[in-house]
Formats: C-alpha cells, sequence, structure tokens
C-alpha cells in the first residue's frame, strides 16, 4: 500500500474541469515530482491532496485512509504539510512566530523546542533571522521559512509547489540540496517544479501532466532521457 495514493480525482472550477482522472502513487520515503506546463494541473493536485479542493469523483488515500472529506487542518495534523507557491508565509510575523505556528498542533514543547533546533541547523540563515519580520526577508529566505514551518508539524509527507520560483540560481541549488536532505531524514515528499531538470534529477518517480491528466509515468532518470519529454519540457 502507498503511503500516499491519489485514485483517479476529477477537480473543477466552478464549472471547469482542472483534473480530469488524475492517479498518482507516493510510496514511503520517495520525491515524487510532477513535471509539466503552466495550467497543466500541478498544483490544483496538490492542493486536492491537502484539503484546499474538493475532489468531484476518485479519491486521496493517506497510509490507507480517505483524505476525501478531511478538512484542512485535520489533514495537516495526520501528517501532511504543504509549502504553497509563493512561500505564502506569515509576513507580518517574525521568522519565529512563523515556526511557532508550524507547531500548532503539536503539545510537547520540548520536542517542539528540539524540533525548532533541527530547522535552525537545516537553516542555518535563520537562526539569525529568528526576531526579523519574515516580510522583510529575501526570496531565498522566504522559502527557508516556509519549509520550516511545515517541518515543525513533523509530517510525513511533504507537498512542495515551485520551490525555485522566483529564485536565484544559487539559491535554487540550495533548495534542492535542502529538498535531498529532508528526504533523507524520513520524510516523503510530492514535488511541483517548473524545473524539470533538476526535479527529475532527483526525483524516485516522477508524472508528466498536460490538461489536467497524467501522459507520462516512470522513473525520474529515465524520464530525464526521454526524448519526449526533453522536447516538451527541457528545451
Amino acid at each position: 500500500m502507498a503511503l500516499l495514493e491519489i485514485d483517479d480525482i476529477h477537480v473543477s472550477y466552478d464549472n471547469i474541469e482542472a483534473l480530469k482522472g488524475v492517479s498518482i502513487k507516493v510510496e514511503k520515503g520517495q520525491i515524487v515530482t510532477l513535471v509539466g506546463a503552466n495550467g497543466a494541473g500541478k498544483t490544483t493536485t496538490l492542493k486536492a491532496v491537502s484539503g484546499l479542493l474538493r475532489p468531484r469523483v476518485g479519491d486521496i488515500r493517506f497510509a490507507g485512509a480517505s483524505l476525501r472529506d478531511v478538512p484542512p487542518h485535520e489533514i495537516a495534523t495526520m501528517g501532511v504539510r504543504h509549502v504553497p507557491e509563493g512561500r505564502r508565509i506569515f509576513a507580518r510575523l517574525t521568522v519565529a512566530e512563523n515556526l511557532a505556528m508550524g507547531a500548532f498542533s503539536r503539545r510537547g514543547r520540548r520536542e517542539v523546542a528540539e524540533d525548532r533546533e533541527r530547522m535552525l541547523t537545516l537553516f542555518p540563515v535563520l537562526r539569525e533571522r529568528l526576531g526579523q519580520i519574515a516580510g522583510t526577508l529575501s526570496g531565498g529566505e522566504q522559502q527557508m521559512v516556509a519549509t520550516a514551518r511545515a517541518l515543525m508539524g513533523r509530517p510525513r509527507v511533504l507537498l512542495m509547489d515551485e520551490p525555485s520560483m522566483g529564485l536565484s540560481p544559487v539559491m535554487v541549488e540550495r533548495v534542492f540540496e535542502t529538498i535531498k536532505a529532508i528526504n533523507e531524514q524520513g520524510v516523503t515528499i510530492l514535488l511541483v517544479e517548473q524545473n524539470a531538470v533538476v526535479a527529475l534529477d532527483i526525483a524516485d518517480d516522477a508524472y508528466v501532466m498536460e490538461s489536467g491528466q497524467v501522459v507520462l509515468a516512470g522513473r525520474g532518470k529515465d524520464l530525464l532521457d526521454d526524448e519526449k519529454v526533453q522536447r516538451a519540457y527541457l528545451g
């Protein structure tokens, strides 16, 4: 049984069908990436998993339990955390307050403190920024805050939507090194990423989406070498 299973979901915005029977499996410990052009349905898929959108048809199962009628805050508490496109940090709160918000569902103070220290080790620059208003940080630093905030909930699955968007090449490299480090610490990752070359390179499995459907699936490295994928997405 896959840790996360998306089974033939259809999702609509008003009368427009954004997802048309999407099925994806994410095994425990994997990095799985979704690639495709803008409007392919990648972000909609992540929103459906985190409960921000409801499938009209189909089901989403996490550790065998259906998420179909579970509200977003309960999905987060179950162990599925979402780092949204555009980061969506609490811009008027400090970095420390953003991290505290990530642990909203947890009770053990000592464990939360230990996890905060772990985040500051994973993202050393944030240690120097704890008292700084998060909205004044650089784009790369805000991405660190958004990721650390999600990890403060001790997720089993981390949904990441366009983590490299708007970042410099050096920062993109750093972000993907961090994604690999997070995965090596035992967090399963479902990644949406416009930078298909880097995303496919680190992915165990990958899915290519077009017009709300999965049109190709396979091992990340295999798709990286696929001529059709190269022509369409890798330039």
